[in-house]
């Protein structure tokens, strides 16, 4: 074992590091831990033991209920040892084994008598372990000792104190809060670590009173902080005071700045970046503001640091989407960064030039991306090719050279979703610069005879339908089209059909030669290729002109598709076969009952290949710009996931509500669509009243009615709740929806002055698990999932018991969590016996999640799963997995 640890073959760089550990099973080291009964310990050997089994933990290996309990009381028989490396391997043993109730009481004495023991690392792992394992009754027995500890002389006990006071702030949060004399006590304690936990612990106990954090703040920022890590906490604090007083947009009236700013000058580059940081992430800050935290950011970009080079390019990455002449200043820095050792530094740094740069430095800048495009991951491709898309649109003379580099980068491998971003550039270019179009075009086509996703053909297709016949010479595109009748799939061969027939009804002297085409289509062994032509070929005549006396036909072909297809969808299931035929012109052209975002979103320019639906950045920030104009919501910060709606009412009744759930960090906001479907009544003093006893962490701060709900116009009442920050809160509301209703004459249409309260009792709503989630896909989930600090990962099965097919299996679960499926991992093969799901997501407080589902058939019908997680954060791992415990 000695020579093997002792050199690795340099031969054999891509294989796993030698790992002690390989090969060991369960089995055998429960056999091995009967060493601990022996009357004779051996130190050494039972630390080896104690170190397999956490490792086994660590690994997701579990312990059926015999098992831990035997291992539990074997483990305590080792606290009449003295050894104190033995000493420290029981202390964790205990927390990772976790004793139940009844179990928690045998160590209960051994654990206090090391609280109170001299030795200062026997008492403050006694307090980590006691914490852990305890419940709300023994916690009030020690808390005396707790509240000693918290201001003990020695650094590593009062640190181990306050994480725990961090810890059971989740779970008894009313006996913490009592020890906020001895907590503020820490606060000016000399030792960094423990002014850093103090700090921390003490924001936490008083999070939920914004005066209180803000006089918190304003104590501290007079100097009475040392420790760096504690005051980059500070200045997090600061931020957020800042962020939430509302006066944030007048240029030197902005309380605490001047503390972010003397913070630049601080000896600490991690205190001096994080100012910078701050400083730049203020809402409304302004240019002069902005001049010492990118002065302080320059600097940073010359560093030897790897770190340091990376934090500011970033943070400079950023601010150049908001403040580019700010950035300019740090381009001759950053261009230096263009050939750094590290690939993330070096994307970086060129994108931002590419939005900071000028129309001479284009040409330069595109044969330095050209050098490292191949060394860099997916993710940081698509960054760059979005900069690229923003560097043609304000420098449109540069096209021709941009568009031959992301015709270039096209062709070379890639995921589905760079794959993608290059694809909708190149759209969007064609779109906004109409001296790129046929450029673009011919690239589009080149690359679609190499083009293995499906998808991406079909919608490169269906945008040369529309953009293809516009153009000089539209016959030179034909060739392309037609042959992936031949060469592709159905559904591509299908799509390339319809191509076709726009170009033979928007091209007169096209049409001999595409009817020609069509013909050849009949004889395809799909049928829905063989329809569509048959279909084309209707339409078109004998000799290849349009059937003039088919316009509607014509039209609702080959014009503008501009009918929602929700409405073309629900008018053809209410439609009963008669003799009259479907008229497509009784189909509504608005969405009804659409939300107030939506409307506004939909007025935007599409990106990229698809619709603005398949955009929901553009919605979110309609809706954040809907809620923040509203004066009670505007300090709620930034909107982290809008749900779709949840209907609350049956569909032909009275009146029509659903709702949308709007998260924050701190808040939850309820958008209620209301619809009164009764000519004759008219609605006033509408309101929903919202009963939460059911939510107990949840609490109502303001509520805005409606005034009026006239017949058939919507309206949104909006019910704003408060709740425990970046916590999965969890609840149901009941509500009701209380309105005084007018009788209207149908005649003049006036209402009556007198009215009758009423109400309408509506469906239960629930804030799930999911509403916490985030769907956020990844282009190449293995690098991303590499890439992820394995520290905060979790491993554990689960039992799901009985179920239809693993396909139900698979959805049930993706369901509860919310988050997005990769690559197409959602799809399970038919008869499958196993499957893997790969989700990603970002979990509320912007933290990453991967996810890692392995189903399996135990049995004839039962699902066994295994859930992997890996976040940025270990409370988030948890929780993921408490979500599917608890599901």
């Amino acid at each position: 074992m000695a020579q093997q640890l002792a050199k690795k073959d340099d031969d054999r760089d891509d294989e796993a590091d030698y790992s002690p550990f390989t090969g060991i099973e369960k089995g055998s080291v429960l056999q091995e831990a009967r060493v601990f009964n022996d009357p004779q310990l051996d130190a050494r050997r039972c630390s080896q033991v104690i170190t397999k089994l956490l490792y086994l933990l660590n690994q997701g290996e579990t312990f059926t209920k015999t098992e831990a309990t035997e291992v539990f009381f074997a483990v305590t028989k080792l606290f009449q040892s003295r050894d104190m490396g033995l000493r420290r391997m029981v202390y964790l043993m205990i927390k990772e084994i976790s004793p139940s109730a009844d179990e928690v009481i045998i160590v209960t004495s051994s654990l206090m008598k090391d609280m109170n023991s001299k030795i200062d690392m026997y008492k403050a792992n006694a307090i980590r372990v006691l914490c852990r394992i305890t419940d709300g009754t023994l916690l009030t027995q020690i808390e005396r000792y707790i509240k000693q500890a918290i201001v003990d002389k020695n650094p590593v006990v009062a640190s181990a104190a306050l994480v725990s006071g961090i810890h059971l702030l989740q779970t008894n949060p009313e006996i913490v809060k009592r020890w906020s004399n001895e907590v503020q006590e820490a606060v000016q304690s000399r030792a960094a670590l423990v002014q850093f936990h103090a700090l921390g612990l003490l924001h936490q106990i008083r999070q939920n009173d914004r005066l209180a954090v803000s006089k918190l703040v304003s104590s501290l920022t007079r100097g009475t902080v040392r420790s760096p890590l504690a005051q980059c906490l500070l200045i997090r604090y600061t931020s957020q005071v800042i962020h939430e007083s509302g006066n944030n947009t007048q240029s030197g009236d902005r309380p605490f700045y001047d503390y972010l700013e003397s913070c630049l000058r601080h000896k600490s580059e991690m205190v001096i970046f994080e100012a910078a940081r701050a400083i730049t992430e203020l809402n409304g800050v302004t240019s002069r503001e902005l001049t010492p935290a990118i002065t302080v950011l320059q600097l940073f970009l010359s560093s030897s640091k790897p770190v340091l080079r990376f934090a500011a390019v970033r943070t400079l990455n950023k601010v150049a989407m908001i403040h580019p002449t700010s950035v300019t200043n740090c381009n001759i820095d950053m261009e230096s960064l263009i050939s750094d050792q590290n690939r993330s530094i070096a994307t970086l740094a060129i994108t931002t030039l590419l939005k900071t740069g000028n129309e001479s430095s284009v040409d330069r800048l595109m044969k330095q991306i050209t050098n490292f495009m191949s060394d860099i991951a997916d993710e940081f491709k698509i960054v760059v090719v979005e900069a690229i898309r923003s560097l043609c649109q304000k420098f449109p003379l540069k096209y021709r050279s941009l568009m031959n580099f992301l015709s270039n980068i096209l062709r070379e491998e890639g995921g589905f979703e760079y794959k993608k971003a290059i694809v909708d550039s190149i759209v969007i270019l064609i779109r906004e610069i109409p001296d790129a179009k046929e450029t673009g075009l011919l690239h589009l086509c080149e690359f679609i005879e190499d083009c293995e996703f499906t998808y991406l053909s079909t919608q490169i297709l269906h945008f040369l339908g529309i953009e293809g016949p516009k153009t000089s010479d539209p016959s030179k595109y034909i060739r392309f089209i037609y042959n992936r009748v031949h060469l592709e799939n159905a559904t591509v061969r299908a799509g390339a059909v319809s191509t076709l027939a726009k170009f033979g009804a928007a091209v007169d002297a096209l049409k001999p030669r595409i009817f020609v085409l069509l013909r050849r289509c009949l004889f395809d062994s799909d049928d829905e290729v063989r329809d569509r032509a048959t279909l084309y070929l209707n339409t078109i005549g004998g000799d290849g002109s349009v059937v003039e006396t088919d316009n509607a036909v014509k039209d609702f072909l080959f014009g503008p598709f501009d009918i929602p297809l929700v409405n073309l969808e629900t008018s053809l299931k209410n439609y009963e076969p008669s003799e009259e035929a479907f008229d497509i012109d009784s189909v509504p052209k608005e969405v009804k009952s659409q939300p107030l975002a939506e409307k506004k979103a939909a007025g935007k320019k599409p990106t990229g290949l698809g619709a603005p639906p398949s955009a929901p950045s553009s919605t979110a920030d309609a809706y954040q710009r809907m809620l923040s104009s509203i004066p009670e919501f505007a300090n709620f910060g930034s909107l982290f996931k809008s749900s779709a709606s949840v209907e609350l009412t049956e569909p032909e009744t009275e009146y029509a509500v659903n709702v949308i759930k709007h998260i924050f960090d701190r808040h939850v906001v309820f958008q209620y669509n209301c619809t009164n479907t009764i000519p004759e009544q008219l609605l006033e003093h509408v309101i929903v009243f919202v009963d939460s006893s059911e939510a107990d962490e949840f609490t109502e701060v303001f509520s805005k009615p409606l005034k009026s709900l006239p017949y058939d116009s919507p309206g949104q009442i909006f019910v704003a709740f408060e709740k425990p920050e970046g916590v999965l809160t969890l609840g149901k509301f009941s509500n009701v929806l209380k309105f005084i209703v007018k009788e209207v004459d149908p005649t003049t249409g006036e209402a009556d002055d007198d009215g009758v309260e009423d109400e309408y009792q509506l469906e239960d709503l629930e804030i799930v698990s999911a509403d916490y989630m985030l769907k956020v896909g990844v282009s190449n989930f293995r690098n991303a999932w590499e890439s992820m600090s394995p520290d905060f990962e979790r491993v554990d099965e689960y039992g799901l018991g009985p179920r239809e097919s693993l396909a139900e299996a698979v959805n049930t679960v993706t369901n509860l969590l919310g988050l997005q499926p990769c690559e197409g991992t959602e799809v399970v093969p038919p008869n499958s016996r196993s499957h893997t799901c790969l989700l990603s997501g970002v979990f509320i407080g912007n933290i990453k999640v991967l996810v890692r589902l392995s189903f399996g058939l135990d049995g004839p019908k039962d699902v066994a799963m295994k859930l992997s997680v890996r976040s940025e954060d270990e409370t988030v791992s948890d929780a993921i997995h408490e979500i599917v415990a608890s599901g």
